[in-house]
């Protein structure tokens, strides 16, 4: 059966803003191919939310499984693409796809560049939460954590890594340095229960007072801060353990301390608070003092990949600023500016537009608008005949297992069934090795 001609479309990145972006194409009759890096869909939504968040998960992987049964999708993953992966952007340029949506995420890690960053025990975020998530290869590396850990951020990701150093490493203290005032964090309530419990409540009242000062310089009441922290206590759930979590608020990093290639401290400096238009921006004092800690992770946000073959700056691939179409007012249109032009087949979504914005449900909305750019691009094209076949060749030739859906039905099966077994909530296979041989694909050297 030939195919009839309709828009052609490469989605690359298979997270939430990469699978509702390509649904959001397909429903309108594109023929829409999603190139994966990993086995996996569901990016963070299957790889940044807690572990045992087992409900969310479930809802989230229910909804990926929807967008996927549509007859104009195609999937294929465990398949790099990018400058230097197993297709670059001119190969799918030559394989007649008319454009191509990026929503490969925030690949790299953004650190602040102090001294110290290289020693044993100081990580940022991204690799200890994706291998507590057991995102291969993530889950195989090997990390130095102790007894007294700073988690650098104010965020929910920074209340995923506290719950995780109180519940499964079983830290003694946890602090939570921040850089901001209290008024300024940003978790949210929900997610403060999950940790309330553990929060040393006379160390908090004393924070409160050593930073009111501060807060009062410029007319901010500090029950706003109060209020931002203690509001999850009615609901908190159980405290676990004697692991002692605590905020050091107003304080920025300055650099790490060690001893035999090992942190043992961490010397911060104390902010104030100026006002920008209006808005609380942290400023250093010149003040500085140490914390005695063995383990310290940035949670400080993430940045593109630089080397996937798009221009990038200040930890993102860069923008139209002049969008042909805007999408609430945003561009999501990859530009260069070394020539001062839009690169008019590439358009970006979810982090990849704006890295580490939001979480599942904003990735999701990105994605349905960054499609509503694409498809106003591809209003402007004729209809083609989709290279289905080319692409299936092309997977061919990779020379390596590449997995489609029905691949991933059988893997889920799988491990659905070695759940049962084994009487867990969920079962994850812990490398693509394993991933692959429970869905009969042939490993190649």
């Amino acid at each position: 059966m030939s195919e009839t001609n309709s828009y052609w479309m490469a989605v690359i990145g298979a997270g939430p803003a990469g699978l509702f972006g390509a649904r959001e194409l397909a429903n309108q009759g594109a023929r829409v191919v999603i190139f994966n890096r990993d086995i996996k869909p569901g990016g963070l939504a299957e790889y940044g939310v807690y572990p045992d968040k087992h409900k969310m998960k479930e809802g989230f992987r229910k909804q990926f499984r929807q967008a996927l049964a549509n007859d104009n999708l195609t999937y294929y993953s465990n398949v790099k693409v990018g400058a230097a992966g197993d297709l670059t952007l001119d190969d799918l340029r030559s394989l007649g796809f008319q454009a191509i949506l990026v929503t490969v995420g925030a690949q790299n890690e953004k650190l602040l560049g102090l001294p110290g960053e290289d020693l044993a025990g100081v990580y940022h975020s991204k690799p200890v939460v994706l291998a507590y998530n057991k995102l291969p290869p993530f889950d195989q590396q090997k990390f130095r954590f102790g007894k007294h850990c700073a988690i650098i951020g104010a965020g929910n990701v920074m209340l995923d890594l506290a719950y995780y150093f109180i519940h499964d490493i079983r830290a003694e203290e946890v602090i939570a340095v921040v850089r901001r005032g209290p008024a300024e964090v940003n978790f949210t309530k929900e997610e403060m229960t999950r940790t309330i419990a553990n929060l040393d409540l006379e160390a908090f009242e004393a924070e409160m007072q050593r930073v009111t000062p501060a807060l009062l310089a410029i007319n901010q009441d500090p029950q706003l801060g109060r209020h931002k922290v203690l509001d999850a206590l009615p609901k908190a759930e159980p405290k676990f353990g004697n692991t002692r979590f605590r905020f050091e608020f107003l304080t920025s990093p300055v650099q790490m301390i060690g001893e035999n290639g090992v942190v043992k401290q961490m010397e911060v400096e104390d902010n104030i608070l100026t006002l920008k238009d209006g808005v609380p921006r942290p400023k250093g004092s010149g003040h500085r003092r140490t914390l005695d800690v063995d383990t310290v992770i940035f949670s400080i946000g993430d940045k593109v990949d630089t080397s996937f073959g798009l221009p990038s700056d200040s930890n993102e691939f860069i923008k139209n600023p002049s969008p042909r179409y805007p999408i609430d007012g945003l561009s999501y249109e990859a530009f260069d500016p070394n020539s001062g032009a839009v690169i008019p087949d590439v358009f970006i979504g979810g982090w990849a537009r704006k890295a580490s914005e939001g979480l599942v449900g904003y990735a999701r909305k990105d994605g349905i608008n960054a499609s509503k750019a694409v498809w106003q691009y591809l209003q402007t094209l004729q209809p083609t005949v989709p290279n289905l076949e080319g692409v299936a060749a092309k997977m061919k030739e990779l020379k390596k297992p590449v997995v489609t859906k029905d691949d991933i039905k059988k893997l889920e099966a799988v491990e659905a069934a070695e759940a049962q077994k084994r009487g867990l909530e969920e079962f994850k296979f812990v490398s693509n090795e394993e991933m692959l041989q429970a869905m009969g694909l042939t490993i190649t050297a």
